[in-house]
């Protein structure tokens, strides 16, 4: 995917300020336009993912990675500029103005920045931490500095590092030895191994919340991501932590499991502007509304199987 600042980035600022127009009544054209075309999605996602162990690492890291996710999102997506408008409207009416996004001081960048956050994350020695969050937020971090590489000062660096560390074991089983995800720079294969797993996992927990199908998409996106950034070895050192999850989720409930009411069904997906038009200003949680649907989005472009699409696209309302 291709990071760089294009023409894109202009639209989902010029939308971005219409909005903020009704939000904040603010005129200053300028101003936003430079803000969302200098990615300050991304720089509040990075400076949230920094500051997370400070505050609560697991729910503040996960408001840091949406930020970034989102941003991602809807460039690689080219999601249409009233969508972007009402994505950025609902980080400003959110978290943008919070402590968690508060700016880092500004100071040389450390040069190993994106090695040490890779080498933290392959510390983990194969350990299934809280559904793979140490590697979810890894991928976004070391995605942040390579897109902003100013923004990877030492605080910062710090900061990730510490989070990718707070991440306890969960469910730490041993992986059934009859799974065998392909390897993650096989982007095709391992995207659709990812998706159809996810698939299955939203038939297994009806009526208990679609949080391990949604993990399922976000954990394997972030392997599949960090290899196509070629980060083969740090994807590769979560491969058993991976294996477990994907053990954990073939299991179904467990009866401690939470049953959580399931969605109302709908048509609409995060690729139509009406989605985010009809979403609550205040239910946006803690981001996995914009995190699952980018891993989601950025697997299926990978996979290129019109057949595992349409057949996930039929219980997608599920999950977003």
């Amino acid at each position: 995917m291709d990071d760089t600042l294009d023409r894109r980035e202009f639209g989902i600022a010029s939308a971005a300020f219409v909005g903020g127009l009704f939000l904040n009544g603010r005129c200053d054209v300028q101003a936003e336009e430079r803000s969302l075309t200098e990615k300050r999605l991304v720089r509040l996602g990075i400076n949230g993912l920094a500051r997370a162990p400070e505050m609560n690492y697991f729910a503040d890291g996960h408001r840091g990675a949406a930020m970034i996710s989102a941003h991602m999102m809807c460039v690689n997506n080219k999601f249409d500029d009233a969508a972007a408008a009402r994505i950025v409207e609902l980080f400003n009416l959110n978290w943008a103005t919070s402590k968690l996004c508060k700016p880092f001081p500004e100071g040389d960048p450390v040069k190993d920045a994106t090695e040490r956050v890779g080498k933290t994350l392959a510390k983990g020695g194969g350990v299934l931490r809280q559904v793979g969050h140490d590697a979810i937020f890894a991928m976004h971090a070391i995605k942040a500095f390579r897109m902003l590489p100013e923004t990877a000062t030492p605080e910062r660096v710090d900061g990730v590092c510490n989070l990718i560390e707070a991440f306890k074991p969960w469910r730490d089983v041993k992986p059934d030895k009859s799974i065998d995800p392909p390897k993650f720079n096989d982007e095709a294969a391992a995207s659709r191994f990812i998706l159809k797993e996810a698939s299955n996992a939203i038939d297994r927990f009806v009526g208990f919340g679609q949080g391990f199908a949604g993990h399922m998409l976000t954990f394997g996106q972030s392997l599949v991501e960090l290899a196509a950034m070629g980060d083969v070895e740090w994807a590769e050192s979560c491969r058993t932590a991976f294996r477990k999850y994907v053990t954990v989720t073939r299991m179904g409930p467990q009866p401690n499991d939470r049953k959580i009411m399931d969605h109302k069904f709908s048509k609409l997906r995060p690729d139509d502007t009406e989605y985010w038009k009809k979403r609550g200003a205040k239910t946006i949680g803690i981001g996995h509304v914009f995190k699952y649907p980018f891993a989601y989005y950025d697997l299926i472009a990978r996979a290129k199987d019109p057949e595992l699409e349409k057949e996930f696209d039929t219980k997608a309302w599920q999950l977003f």
